[in-house]
């Protein structure tokens, strides 16, 4: 007889470093907040240390079923709890600054990737333009002291946090089309991803979030009251039914529609909404995790610097060049903020957890150069980690005493 968990040995050894790291993490959480190393970018460097770079204590095949299995799964989550933030948000006055750093900074912020990276590889243009839109999207996560500090002007706090909570959703077709035209798919072309995998997976996710926000009764269920955990099950289980029902004929792509389900029921069900955020921060946040401890324990020095100084200038050129005279040209001509106050925006647009996702999405996708486009996001990511990590307390600060002196003076 085999053995009960023959067939999944291979989870033995991540499993145990995955569960040391959930233990020692929670020790060291409120040591964490005060050091430059968030608890999610721990476990990247602690992925990095146990994995295939460091003591190669854990490996992991990023086309196997399992590293795919769970990139899909973090997406899922990922988009649909950015999605569902949209309503809170964009209820609020000071929608113009988001709008204009998403309609406009974030594709030139892609474009000048693209630029860079062709200009500083033997990557094509198609490539190219899959590392900028890998690169575009930034994270609360990895700047929470900033967007989470109440001493920040609001205008700010909201600006940033709107914008990564959207940009996620709004990177992904690019992302989709780009890895399905590099991978050299003979029926692949642009005018059927727009009608099938964007126009079909929107409608597929409009639909099911009209039928799940009229299906669920606002208060009791056949008699009796549904409670908090139960709604957000339900929430959850609109996101999963979004994925596997666009993916039925005539097949549009399940990720676009679970990232417009979430915006519609996020609108017309702001209580369940509520109820996810609250009830499933948890499961979202192992998830993601997860997905930290993997991307770490793949990537190595070799990889990492395999383009030499080409990867190395790409990184620079992201994080001084491309963000803020996106950030500048987009804002331009607006009264609402300053020079200083567009400038500490332009520099607190992170990388993190969705470009991981999107590039573990890549590698699996069989894209020729998909290592090399990799290994080029994860050295983003890296000095992403370390660069605005050495800063966000110190921003947020200066920030803070800054717009505190100017009420002063205007007093």
């Amino acid at each position: 007889m085999p053995p009960i968990a023959a067939g999944v040995d291979f989870l033995e050894a991540p499993l145990a470093v995955f569960g040391v790291l959930l233990v020692g993490g929670a020790l060291i959480s409120g040591l964490a907040k005060r050091s430059f190393l968030s608890l999610t970018a721990a476990f990247v460097i602690a992925g990095f240390v146990v994995g295939e770079g460091g003591l190669g204590l854990i490996e992991f095949d990023p086309t196997s079923g399992f590293v795919q299995g769970l990139t899909v799964v973090a997406l899922i989550l990922i988009l649909f709890r950015d999605g569902l933030e949209v309503e809170e948000e964009m209820l609020q006055e000071a929608w113009h600054l988001p709008l204009r750093k998403l309609v406009l900074a974030m594709p030139i912020t892609a474009a000048l990737i693209a630029l860079a990276t062709y200009a500083l590889t033997d990557l094509g243009w198609t490539e190219s333009f899959l590392v900028g839109a890998l690169l575009s999207p930034t994270d609360p996560v990895l700047s929470s002291a900033i967007v989470n500090n109440p001493r920040v002007p609001r205008l700010i706090r909201h600006s940033l946090n709107l914008e990564s909570g959207l940009n996620d959703g709004l990177a992904l077709p690019a992302v989709l089309a780009l890895t399905a035209s590099a991978a050299g798919d003979e029926d692949f072309t642009w005018w059927s991803f727009v009608l099938q995998d964007v126009c079909v997976g929107l409608a597929t996710g409009v639909l099911v979030a009209f039928l799940a926000s009229r299906l669920m009764p606002g208060g009791r269920s056949l008699g009796d009251d549904i409670s908090r955990h139960q709604k957000a099950l339900y929430a959850l289980g609109v996101a999963l039914s979004a994925y596997g029902i666009a993916t039925l004929p005539p097949e549009g792509n399940g990720f676009v529609a679970v990232f417009a389900a979430s915006v519609a029921f996020g609108i017309w069900r702001p209580d369940i909404a509520e109820c996810f955020h609250t009830q499933s921060e948890d499961v979202v946040e192992l998830v993601k995790l997860g997905v930290f401890l993997v991307f770490g324990a793949i990537i190595t020095i070799d990889g990492l610097f395999g383009d030499d100084f080409a990867a190395v200038g790409i990184v620079l050129f992201t994080l001084l060049v491309a963000r803020p005279v996106a950030v500048f040209v987009a804002l331009a001509g607006t009264r609402q903020v300053d020079t200083a106050e567009k400038a500490f925006m332009a520099w607190f647009g992170p990388k993190g957890v969705a470009t991981m996702a999107f590039a573990l999405f890549v590698l699996g996708s069989g894209v020729p150069e998909a290592e090399r486009v990799f290994n080029i996001a994860a050295l983003a990511v890296l000095a992403s980690i370390i660069a605005h990590g050495l800063t966000d307390h110190a921003g947020s600060e200066w920030i803070a005493r800054r717009e505190a002196a100017q009420s002063r003076l205007s007093q």
